[in-house]
């Protein structure tokens, strides 16, 4: 091995080696809050780990997967909930080991950037691309959360890699083996989460790019990849959801309603802002994208020839349309729209670095130009590192803490069911194993269902809503006994604890009110 090569290899193992730091450094106090004084406002630290993981958490706690009558997510979203009950047969249920889980989902994410980077790019920009995912600071912050959005973009990304080597197979064989199997990780990130509808042209169009953009040999991958993802689609609504838990299913949908724009301008305003939210991610690392994408179509038009820019930018757009479509700009959607917008910028790179290698003169400004893009790309990554750093140096534990000191307070008073009425009770669940019911959303209206389990305490965020004290007070008075501090969000900083007093005769009142309406109905 002569000198330079050496070279090479040793600073590419430095370079892979900071990157494996960073990843490991996403692991250091996986029990900490999600970063208080952050940007984004995201209520899934408060929720979305418990609901999304329900059934393998209560499978465990209740000895049942489905509660009836209560909010059961995992019917329609069933491959975070199944990959977390095989984790927990080993660990235990636990939060750090649910998390443990999304962050080597994440670990997996950029191996395979990494791969799909490779099949239009160099090694180094493939890197760069790697290292711009690794070091954002919106990653960091939600990828160290057990929820939906990397198991979805593993499922994606496995796709698009899949469907971008196609034009290397030369066997049928082969082609229909990964066909197959696109279509197989397309179901598998519609059950992740029902947002990866919106994905799906992405993919598609690498299918039809594979096929050389010819619409008389794209029919019949087209159709094997759907057969291939609505047959086990099919099979899994028609056997196990269908027979038992459709309305669980549809509630879903249905609890995910927002209020929709009444008018055109309203709507031009809500795509804008899911447009407007991709500053979310990193405005330093829009505005790269956005620039280099500019001066691409001037120095390196060849870039727009690239399926995979062209597949980027569909999910990109497909993402944002459903979130406006949506009308409920959350941060955490936004982690499906970094990876793609990170292939723009480092596919843009890549074309500026090749074209100096053509004739014109004009051209060869190329160069300078995505080699300011790459210190520019150092810098966002540096800024972005400081926020990591210091989150790591100052780690806060208010959430876990008020889990646990409420926990205590209940197994310190055991008179009465122990069962929690909370919207993060699941959450809870997760943290001591506390069983728990959502007061906020259920397949059964709140009265039936705290008629049936018999809650002996309720847990609220700052204050009592009215619909929802006005349902607890038909068979409860309340007591407010505790209460818990937690998260940096003025509207949801306060846990308070209150013991569910069961009014005299309200249960027998409740039965013969039930049984009046029925032989009312008949």
């Amino acid at each position: 091995m002569n000198l330079p090569r050496l070279i090479r290899v040793c600073l590419y193992g430095l370079w892979l080696a900071g990157i494996a730091a960073l990843l490991a450094l996403h692991t250091v106090h996986l029990r900490a809050d999600f970063p208080n004084g952050s940007p984004w406002m995201d209520y899934s630290k408060y929720t979305d780990e418990g609901w999304y993981g329900k059934a393998a958490i209560e499978r465990y706690v209740l000895g049942s997967w489905y509660v009836h009558g209560d909010f059961n997510p995992s019917v329609a979203l069933p491959v975070l909930p199944a990959m977390e009950y095989l984790l927990f047969r080993f660990t235990g249920v636990s939060l750090v080991a649910a998390r443990l889980l999304v962050l080597a989902i994440f670990a997996a994410n950029l191996l395979l950037a990494y791969l799909v980077m490779r099949t239009q790019a160099s090694r180094t920009i493939s890197l760069v691309a790697v290292t711009l995912l690794v070091s954002n600071a919106f990653l960091y912050a939600f990828s160290r959360l057990a929820i939906l959005e990397q198991p979805l973009v593993l499922l994606l990304l496995g796709s698009w890699l899949l469907a971008l080597r196609l034009p290397q197979m030369t066997s049928e064989r082969r082609r229909l083996v990964a066909q197959i199997a696109i279509g197989l990780l397309l179901c598998l990130a519609v059950l992740t989460k029902t947002t990866g509808l919106f994905l799906i042209p992405s993919t598609l169009f690498l299918i039809w790019h594979a096929w050389g953009y010819k619409f008389d040999a794209t029919p019949k991958p087209l159709v094997t990849v759907a057969l291939a993802g609505l047959i086990p689609f099919g099979l899994y609504y028609g056997i196990l959801v269908w027979p038992r838990y459709a309305y669980d299913y549809h509630y879903l949908f249905a609890a995910n309603v927002w209020d929709q724009p009444t008018s055109l301008p309203g709507y031009l305003a809500a795509f804008w802002y899911a447009l407007h939210g991709a500053l979310w991610i990193d405005p330093w690392l829009c505005a790269l994208a956005l620039a280099l994408l500019g001066l691409s179509t001037i120095f390196a038009g060849e870039l727009w020839r690239n399926p995979l820019l062209i597949a980027s930018l569909l999910a990109c757009a497909g993402y944002v349309f459903f979130i406006g479509w949506h009308n409920n700009m959350q941060p955490r959607y936004y982690q499906v729209i970094a990876y793609p917008l990170v292939f723009v910028i480092t596919l843009a790179l890549n074309a500026l670095f090749r074209a100096p290698e053509r004739a014109s003169h004009f051209e060869r400004v190329a160069r300078p130009l995505a080699a300011t893009g790459v210190a520019a790309a150092a810098l966002i990554c540096a800024l972005n590192l400081r926020e990591m750093a210091y989150w790591t140096r100052h780690p806060e534990y208010t959430w876990i803490t008020a889990a646990n000191r409420l926990t205590n307070y209940i197994d310190k008073h055991p008179d009465g069911n122990r069962l929690l009425l909370s919207v993060s009770g699941d959450n809870i669940t997760l943290i001591t194993h506390l069983p728990a019911i959502c007061d906020d959303f259920g397949t059964w209206d709140l009265p039936k269902r705290i008629h049936n389990y018999q809650p002996g305490w309720y847990a609220a965020w700052n204050e009592l809503d009215p619909g929802t004290l006005e349902d607890l007070q038909t068979q409860y008075s309340l007591e407010q006994v505790a209460s818990f501090r937690a998260f940096d969000d003025p509207d949801r900083n306060v846990l308070i604890l209150y013991k569910l007093h069961p009014l005299p005769m309200a249960r027998q009142h409740y039965d013969q009110a039930i049984e009046e309406e029925a032989n009312a109905g008949k």
